[in-house]
């Protein structure tokens, strides 16, 4: 009984918590519906929510907004509406923080989390697993002797919190592991490893210097 009955959470616990996210990611992105006119909206069309609807309105809205600012005008105007955005007290702060957060991560020319990388944390002897996000800036820099970089390191198994650091460079190990497989290693706490890699032998100086040495 025992087995049958962890078998069943293996197969269905995934696919539980699978959906859950979907219906709250769906769910989230429906409320764009609210945008419309009430009489516009599928209740008053139909006499039924669809739901699915607004994430695909959500989806065309991001990508218009895209589409509309490539060109020059669209530049124009959006320089306007920050600029005017960062004249409200508050609101200036947060969205000013937000903007350039954003801009680092989803800029294809930005380096951020997209190196996995190995460190030494919490402790010499404790390694874990850690995101490129940058190198120290500002007076942070002036106050670093060395070359320094700034990574995250996401927690287990929630990976949106973690801890900002920042090490030095030869500390840190490149893994040749990309960003997808690198927080399954971390969400799934090292149990789903990458499917393939390839296992580099590292050969200790002293010991080949004794294996070259005639007998």
């Amino acid at each position: 009984m025992r087995k049958y009955f962890v078998t069943g959470l293996l197969i269905l616990v995934p696919l539980a918590i699978t959906l859950w996210v979907l219906n709250l990611i769906v769910g989230t992105m429906d409320q764009s519906l609210l945008l419309l006119p009430a009489r516009w909206r599928p209740e008053a069309l139909f006499g039924f929510a669809i739901p699915g609807l607004g994430t695909i309105l959500t989806l065309l809205i991001i990508f218009l907004t895209g589409l509309a600012t490539r060109n020059f005008i669209g530049n124009r105007v959006v320089a306007l509406w920050e600029s005017i955005l960062r004249r409200i007290p508050v609101f200036n702060t947060i969205y000013s923080s937000v903007k350039q957060v954003s801009d680092t991560l989803f800029s294809s020319s930005g380096n951020a989390f997209r190196k996995a990388l190995l460190i030494e944390y919490p402790r010499k002897g404790a390694w874990t697993i850690a995101f490129l996000t940058g190198v120290p800036g500002g007076d942070v820099r002036n106050h670093l002797v060395g070359d320094y970089v700034s990574v995250y390191v996401p927690t287990t198994p929630n990976p949106t919190s973690g801890f900002f650091l920042m090490v030095p460079r030869a500390e840190t190990v490149e893994l040749d592991m990309n960003v997808d497989e690198a927080l399954k290693y971390i969400v799934s706490m090292g149990v789903v490893t990458p499917e393939h890699f390839e296992k580099k032998l590292i050969v200790d100086p002293n010991q080949a210097q004794a294996n070259d040495t005639p007998q």
